[in-house]
């Protein structure tokens, strides 16, 4: 079995599914007739702001102002359509289901409506509804099978689960979604032979499963006392970083201790798994306020499924609802095995609202609550180097890299963190051997090429090191206009001034109100003579917010040029450095 879910295969499978079978997974868009959509709506002000709301995906003000347009309009499809979306996705099924139930009376018609139906009918757990659904509530070929399949599990016919958990294997493209599910059916009950059988491998060929597979697979070779296997899966799949939940199954593992099968045990969670998969399926694939819908469902049908928590929270972190994203994350309790994941993404999302120190104080917490784990310490530093703390953000990566027992590719990052910071306060011998451990660890890395090359530019050592790192990084990363911005600075601190120019204008293109960029560009032109053109630059440098000290040079140099203002600071000339003086 492979344990992961590689986004290239994500995308070519679902370039297969649509492909190869027309309506498998839902339509991204069902729009509503504009003739659904009163001209002249009874609260125009609250009409407006709705739609406002929902232009920019602020599912809290949307269902506000849905609903208030809704009480001197409530039959106007368009709003009661944009109802259920914002209703979704604050996680309110309870009035997406009410508006829905009204749009149907109307004979209105959408996938949200749909979605939100279908979860009130699972809620209720009518699976006589689910198994007698009409066309106009039909979200997917895929989703509709696989949760009529669990239907029928909820009724208690596993030999009709079966058989149609086998069906959808058996059609073209969909075979891993039908095993999968069917093997999660078949563990429920208990049947755990017949589950390893199918996430093993053994009886259809190998799957591809996400983390979740891989936990219902081991949790399932535990129930089997196959205890050594368990471990290995454990390894191979996540390797021995001391996350909290793998490592509290290895200990059990390690004692023999049979893992309770807890991945899906009922019909209603079942059909929450599917919402997941189809969620996890399209995300990166479909446009985020698509996805939410399907990870919203499986959370709402299944409140424990951290998974699914994590998804809607990252999806709404993606639509800038920020708050909305952290109150998400905020539901899974302290003492889930997660919560330092979903700290770590609320505290992203106070970070977003501006709130640096109400995230540097989460970010604290959890760094003494979970000591163990090396993300939460490198979180922690890469927020306080974001606050430019720059000395406290190298200690917090200190902490991080003291728990890594045997550097090795992976933690390249790390290292390029910390150097970062050692850099930026003022502790150059120790950046520099971080870099050099970086590359070490990942030679190509264009970032950190790119970082350690322009350090030797600008302090004005090592420089043909220097042009041969950032070289290679455009190689790597040839439309990043700051690398090139890289490249052709190394070429004017070497005097290479005809070199530097079309790179310059070539990373102002790319990087067109980049202040540092930009004054670049002027520095270069008034380096090859063009002299009104350097002008017209700094001045535009200026209009983009630059650093103060930036600008204070900026400015020095519009008053008396170039050329004086590096004599004042008792640089080389410019002339000097073509010379190579």
């Amino acid at each position: 079995m492979t344990h992961a879910l590689p986004p290239r295969l994500t995308a070519l499978l679902l370039a297969a599914l649509i492909s190869a079978q027309p309506g498998i997974l839902p339509a991204q868009t069902d729009p509503v007739p504009e003739a659904a959509i009163s001209a002249e709506p009874g609260d125009a002000g609250a009409y407006l702001a709705a739609r406002s709301a929902a232009s920019q995906s602020d599912f809290r003000e949307g269902a506000r102002w849905f609903a208030r347009a809704l009480e001197s309009d409530p039959d106007n499809l368009g709003l009661l359509e944009g109802a259920v979306l914002s209703f979704i996705g604050v996680g309110d099924f309870g009035s997406a289901a009410t508006a829905a139930t009204r749009m149907t009376a109307l004979e209105g018609r959408s996938i949200g409506a749909s979605i939100a139906l279908l979860v009130s009918d699972v809620q209720a757990e009518d699976y006589d509804a689910i198994l007698s659904l009409p066309d106009t509530r039909k979200i997917g070929n895929l989703l509709d099978d696989l949760v009529q399949a669990w239907a029928e599990f909820g009724k208690g016919r596993m030999s009709e689960a079966v058989a149609a958990f086998d069906a959808i294997a058996d059609t073209d493209g969909l075979k891993a979604f039908g095993l999968y599910h069917k093997a999660l059916a078949l563990a429920a009950v208990g049947d755990f032979e017949g589950a390893d059988e199918i996430l093993s491998g053994r009886a259809e060929g190998p799957l591809v499963v996400n983390r979740r597979g891989i936990i219902a697979h081991v949790q399932i070779l535990s129930q089997l006392e196959q205890f050594d296997e368990a471990l290995a899966l454990l390894e191979r799949s996540f390797g021995t970083e001391p996350e909290p939940e793998i490592m509290a199954m290895r200990s059990a593992l390690e004692a023999d201790t049979p893992l309770a099968f807890d991945v899906v045990q009922t019909a209603k969670e079942g059909i929450a798994e599917v919402f997941f998969t189809v969620a996890v399926a399209l995300n990166g694939e479909a446009e985020d306020g698509y996805t939410v819908l399907y990870a919203r469902a499986a959370l709402d049908l299944n409140p424990r499924h951290a998974e699914a928590l994590l998804l809607s929270a990252g999806l709404l972190e993606q639509l800038r609802q920020f708050e909305l994203a952290g109150d998400t994350y905020a539901l899974l309790p302290a003492d889930h095995p997660s919560f330092h994941a979903a700290e770590i993404g609320r505290s992203a999302t106070l970070i977003a609202l501006d709130r640096q120190d109400e995230a540097l104080t989460a970010l604290k917490a959890l760094t003494e609550s979970h000591a163990q784990l090396q993300i939460v310490h490198m979180a922690y530093g890469d927020t306080l180097r974001r606050a430019e703390r720059f000395e406290e953000a190298a200690a917090a990566y200190d902490t991080a890299l003291a728990l890594v027992a045997e550097p090795s590719e992976r933690h390249w990052g790390l290292f390029y963190s910390r150097a970062v910071a050692q850099e930026r306060s003022g502790q150059w011998d120790k950046a520099e051997a971080d870099f050099r451990k970086a590359l070490e660890l990942n030679p190509d890395q264009p970032q950190v090429l790119n970082y350690l090359g322009y350090s030797f530019v600008d302090r004005g050592e090592n420089l043909e090191e220097a042009l041969g790192m950032i070289e290679r990084a455009v190689a790597a990363r040839p439309d990043a206009g700051y690398i090139i911005d890289s490249l052709a600075w190394a070429y004017f601190r070497l005097g290479r001034y005809a070199d530097a120019l079309p790179q310059m204008e070539r990373a102002s293109e790319l990087e067109p109100v980049d202040p540092v960029v930009t004054d670049h560009l002027g520095d270069v032109y008034w380096a090859v003579g063009r002299h009104l053109e350097a002008r017209f630059q700094w001045r535009r440098a200026l209009s983009f917010d630059p650093k103060e000290e930036d600008a204070v040079r900026i400015r020095r140099k519009l008053e008396i040029g170039l050329d004086a203002v590096l004599a004042e600071e008792g640089a080389p000339s410019l002339q000097a450095v073509a010379n190579g003086n």
